[in-house]
Formats: C-alpha cells, structure tokens, sequence
C-alpha cells in the first residue's frame, strides 16, 4: 500500500481561488446512511487525524443526521477553523423529529428556506462564514436563477463565501453562473459512474468551476473488500440501491478485477488507484472519499503520490470501456432528483 509522504498536495476548484487538500473527506457516514451513527470521540478524533496528514477540505450537510453532522464537524473543525475550509449544503425540508429511513424529505430552495437553512448552518457548524455552500439537489419548483441570486445575497452579507451545485445538470450549471459563479458542482463520479463525462465535465471546463466527486470509490465497492456475498444493515442505504444486490456486486467483480492487476504493478491498492485516476483526470477535481477509520483515510491519501502515466491511464480506459457496469445508481425516486 503506498503511504502517505508527509502531507498531500493542494489544488484550486477551478477559477474561484479556493484551494484545498487534492483530496477532501467526506463526512456524511460519520453520523448517518452507513449503518448506525458512529462513537462521537472516536469521530473527533479521526478528523483530528486528517487535518494533521494535510486535508483541509471537509464536507457535510445539514441533512445529514439530519444535523447531527455538522454539529459534529462544528465541534471536531473548531481548533482549526483557520486551516480548514468546510462545505455543507441546502436544499431539504427538515423538521425536528424527521427519520430518514422513512422516507426522503422533500425539496425546498425557496430563497427564504436558504437563508434559515445557513443560519442554522452556522450555529452547528460555529463559524461566522460558510466557505462553500452547495444547493444538494435542484428543485424543479424553484428557477435556479432564484436560487442563485439568495446565495448571491448571503455573499454579499459576507454568511457564504462560495457557491456550488449538486447533481445539476450542464445546462442549470450555466444558468446559475450567469447569476452567482460556481465555484463547484459536486457529483458522483467514478471509474462504474461516468456519466458527467458526456455534458458536464466539458461544461466545468470551459466555465472554469471546479469538480468534487463524491463516492469517488463507489460507495465502498471499488475498495475490493465486497463480492456477491456481501450483505448490509437495513440501516445502510446500500441496501436499497440496485448495484448492491449480489447478482450485481457478483458482475461487477470483473471491475475489481481491473483495479486489482493495475494496483500490484504499482504496489497499491484497487481503492488508491481509482482515486488516482480521478486526479489525473483534471487538475480541478478533488474527490471527497468518506472513511470512519483512521487506516482507511491513509490508504485514501496515499493515491496523491500515486503517478498514473499516459499508458497507465490509456489501459484503464480501454480495459474499463470493455465492462458493463450492472444495476442503476439509485432506485428511480432518487435517481429522478439528479442531473436536472
């Protein structure tokens, strides 16, 4: 497995100027979709842990929990506020008592439900300025040209430095920078989801909006630890998504099979191969893998030494073209709120 040496490097989110760790860590697992909250210290201490090897960019969302995250990262970040830069997001209705095993909140980005979603961001977080502020998903009820002109004005009263999107498709994507300019779009992307190759990856490029995958390894499949005999907690989301039946992580062992023969050759592993060919993709992507333990968030940083070169890169594409991923991203309810 390729170490860590000393701290990893940084890259800037397109043209905005915001800099950060070249990977990030995501931070929703900690406290909700993957299994049981996790130990509150025990939680702590490992985004301790990760702002001591070099990371700076942490992400969370006032949904997850719901709230509970960013109180955690409010408390975990707050000896480090100047070194690190945070991200949460907008874009639910949340009520106090809301479980999110029953069902999916709905939609909100009505100007005024932003405004009292950051308010109550910055209390949970204990900042006095939010450095990113995603909208989680697009609202068809709510032009986004409304929805950038409410982060434009929270700008202005100096609550938000930054603006970006989750899930938008190219065209809502330049709709809201004729507004407000994206720092960043967040999606998923991976070596099994690659959609944003076709429209929106060309679109971050030519507007110069930075990329911030998440589930850059899959939900935890491209680490190679699952195969058709993996089963999850009805407290795990996986359970309920269509790639995570066995038949699916059965057939889609053959991308395992990929990674697997690529890492021996560079004396790593199939999870730090699939973050390094997200960073040798565009220099503006900074994927975010989550992780609840301190040797999983090593492994992660090691693919920032990790050089994939033109062959390397070249074979990838090839051999991964030649594989059919099984099982949709989402069942349809979900997979209908993204890419709008």
């Amino acid at each position: 497995m390729t170490q860590l040496s000393n701290r990893i490097s940084t890259r800037k989110l397109g043209n905005s100027g915001l800099e950060v760790s070249s990977i990030g860590l995501g931070c929703m697992g900690m406290s909700f979709s993957y299994g049981p909250p996790k130990d509150t210290k025990e939680m702590i201490s490992l985004l301790h842990a990760a702002v001591e090897r070099g990371v700076t960019f942490f992400d969370t969302a006032e949904v997850y929990g719901p709230f509970s995250n960013e109180e955690l990262l409010g408390e975990a970040l707050a000896p480090f506020r100047d070194q690190v830069v945070i991200a949460t997001k907008f874009g639910f209705d949340l009520v106090e008592g809301f479980d999110p095993r029953k069902g999916s909140p709905g939609l909100n980005s009505r100007p005024e439900h932003i405004k009292a979603a950051v308010e109550g961001s910055l209390k949970r977080l204990k900042v006095d300025v939010i450095d990113l502020l995603y909208q989680h998903r697009v609202d068809p009820a709510v032009p986004i040209e409304d929805v950038a002109g409410a982060v434009k004005e929270l700008i202005a009263a100096g609550k938000v430095k930054h603006f970006g999107l989750s899930e938008a498709g190219a065209q809502t994507i330049r709709r809201a920078h004729a507004v407000q300019p994206v720092a960043a779009l967040q999606s998923e992307y991976s070596l099994w989801t690659r959609k944003p190759e076709d429209e929106v990856i060309p679109t971050l490029e030519e507007l110069g909006i930075g990329f911030v995958p998440y589930s850059p390894l899959g939900k935890g499949f491209l680490t190679g630890k699952m195969d058709g005999s993996t089963t999850f907690d009805s407290s795990d989301f996986r359970s309920m998504l269509p790639r995570f039946t066995p038949e699916a992580l059965k057939a889609n062992q053959v991308l395992i099979d990929l990674l697997t023969t690529i890492a021996e050759d560079k004396q790593a592993t199939p999870a730090q191969i699939a973050l390094a060919w997200l960073l040798a993709q565009k220099p503006w992507i900074v994927p975010i893998p989550g992780t609840t333990k301190l040797n999983r968030l090593e492994e992660n940083l090691g693919a920032d030494s990790i050089v994939l070169s033109a062959d390397d890169l070249r074979g990838i594409d090839r051999a991964a073209a030649a594989i059919t991923v099984q099982g949709t991203r989402y069942p349809e309810r979900l997979e209908k709120m993204t890419g709008l």
